[in-house]
């Protein structure tokens, strides 16, 4: 898999760059300011280095856009959920 997520910026102008699929996106971060800077359109020269603390992307922890439809719905479980965090174990049947 090629670079996927935040790598210094190779080219100097921000301190990371978001890495899509090996390929540099708009998406720069300096400290703990995300904003939007189009890479220049001369390439990077070099390896890609990833900032000190940040883990390897491997997609684990993800979510689809569909995982909610996914989750079964019980409305009664739900009613019933509330109630017992209020400290009330009496049921709406």
């Amino acid at each position: 898999m090629d670079a996927e997520g935040w790598y210094l910026d190779p080219y100097g102008v921000h301190e990371t760059r978001w890495f899509s699929d090996g390929t540099p996106t708009s998406l720069v971060r300096d400290g703990s300011v995300e904003s939007s800077d189009d890479p220049p359109a001369t390439p990077y020269d070099g390896p890609l280095v990833r900032p000190v603390g940040t883990p390897a992307v491997d997609g684990g922890d993800l979510r689809r856009a569909d995982d909610a439809e996914l989750e079964s719905f019980d409305p009664d479980a739900e009613v019933d959920a509330a109630w017992e965090a209020f400290g009330d174990s009496s049921t709406t049947d």
